[in-house]
């Protein structure tokens, strides 16, 4: 083992032990067809009059956002709008959200879509509990520090589990960097989880959004850092992912499936935010600030190679994972290439390509820069990757 990778797992290591003591939490959880409707309610309920929403244009198109302002205002909350949240949300979103908060001198943030409102929002509560701090200077580890407003995370896709995580992901695009910034005090408050809102989602979308919750779970699991109800969690996500992401994908209006879904991002979202990912996101996000690849088609493609990539240091948990899944096989060994099969079989059942089209070779030096830098100490992988290793997934996904 090098010099480097030593540092990598005592760092790692200590830090698995640190965490122990942070002051975790877990958002409580408004369920069940029509909880939408409830929210406004309890916002109220808190002793708050002046709201902020983060939403983007697509949630105003399909008139949730509508529904959700029109639902604070019957109650005489006065709801401040912003959506202008773009997928891989900037700091310019960032900015012009705090911006809108403070004109209105908002008391709490709602998020309502997927992972890019409730980064935007996330970072927006940050930017507000540290003024004098820019966003950059936030990025890492526990940089934020100070409570922000209450939050109130609504999901409207199944993937991110962002209403349960520390992370916010921001993207500079001047730069082409993607990066997270966690911290406990980004954690939401409460999650709603209404099984209507995803009901009307593009197939694309709950394919991708579902296979990277997918990689939450299997990242979580087969890292370093777990605790035991990350196991648990994740093993939960991926076996309802296993059951229920075809048929949502197929049928939209199934709400059954739809429910689990929401329940396997919010279980993933905890075993992650706990466990860290590992590799295939710090592929991902280059993906995100270079191209603007959706961070879940990214994962999506990414998935299979670097788990095949890590070899035998995570045969056992991914065996682990087929047999929680159903999936047979003789040896750790097989089971392990069987769990990749099918992820892989997934990924064409809905008709998610095995290449990124657009990587140019000029740029993947720095990328490979990015996601070594990204991944390193941090995060607990069951093989700590080389710049080469990088490189070698780079060029087997490039189109």
């Amino acid at each position: 083992m090098s010099l480097f990778n030593v540092y990598c797992r005592v760092y790692q290591n200590l830090f698995k032990v640190a965490v122990n003591f942070f002051n975790w939490r877990t958002p409580e959880l408004i369920e069940g067809e029509g909880s939408l409707s409830r929210l406004p309610a309890l916002i109220k309920e808190h002793g708050f009059k002046r709201v902020m929403l983060i939403t983007d244009a697509n949630m105003v198109k399909l008139g949730f956002a509508g529904i959700l302002q029109s639902g604070m205002e019957e109650l005489g909350l006065a709801c401040a709008v912003y959506d202008g949240t773009q997928p891989n949300p900037d700091i310019t979103n960032i900015e012009a959200a705090v911006k809108i908060y403070k004109e209105n001198d908002c008391q709490c943030i709602v998020a309502l879509g997927g992972g890019s409102p409730m980064d935007c929002a996330k970072a927006t509560g940050a930017r507000i509990a540290r003024p004098e701090k820019t966003i950059r200077q936030m990025k890492g580890l526990l940089k934020v520090g100070k409570d922000t407003p209450r939050f109130y995370a609504v999901p409207t896709t199944s993937g991110s589990g962002s209403e349960a995580t520390i992370a916010a992901v921001v993207s500079n695009h001047e730069t082409h960097e993607k990066y997270p910034i966690n911290d406990l005090h980004l954690i939401p408050d409460y999650a709603v989880l209404d099984p209507v809102l995803p009901k009307g989602l593009p197939p694309h979308i709950t394919s991708t959004t579902g296979m990277d919750a997918l990689c939450h779970a299997v990242e979580a699991y087969i890292g370093h850092s777990n605790t035991k109800q990350t196991e648990e969690y994740a093993i939960e996500a991926a076996k309802l992912i296993f059951d229920n992401l075809i048929k949502a994908y197929k049928n939209g209006g199934d709400l059954g499936a739809r429910r689990n879904m929401q329940v396997a991002a919010f279980k993933a979202g905890v075993a992650f935010t706990r466990a860290y990912v590992g590799n295939i996101h710090a592929i991902a996000h280059t993906l995100g600030g270079f191209y603007n690849t959706p961070h879940g088609l990214a994962n999506a493609v990414v998935m299979p190679y670097v788990l095949t990539e890590y070899g035998e240091s995570a045969h056992k948990r991914l065996a682990e994972l087929a047999d929680a899944v159903g999936l047979t096989g003789g040896s750790d060994a097989e089971k392990a290439a069987a769990f990749i099969e099918a992820i892989k079989d997934m990924n064409a059942a809905m008709n998610i390509p095995d290449k990124i089209e657009g990587i140019k070779d000029e740029d993947i030096d720095a990328m490979i820069e990015n996601a070594f830098k990204e991944a390193n100490p941090l995060y607990p992988v069951p093989k700590i990757f080389t710049r080469e290793d990088f490189k070698k997934i780079y060029k087997a996904v490039q189109k």
